[in-house]
């Protein structure tokens, strides 16, 4: 069996991050990131923790953009 991924050699994509709250009182904590397959049909994630309350949220990773917008 062969994966479409290779994440050793490339940067991630998109961040990963765990949301409690809602609005401007929400905190973000980085937990992860993700790269897109090849194929464009799906991810491989890759997380420091698993929260077991609030949301998970990805976010494209972009030059300059070091946190959630």
């Amino acid at each position: 069996m062969t994966t479409e991924n290779s994440n050793n050699h490339r940067h991630p994509e998109y961040r990963l991050y765990h949301v409690l709250g809602q609005g401007e009182s929400s905190i973000w904590t980085a937990i992860g990131a993700a790269w897109p397959h090849r194929d464009q049909q799906g991810f491989a994630i890759s997380l420091s923790m698993v929260p077991l309350n609030g949301r998970i949220v990805m976010r494209a990773i972009s030059e300059g953009n070091g946190g959630p917008q």
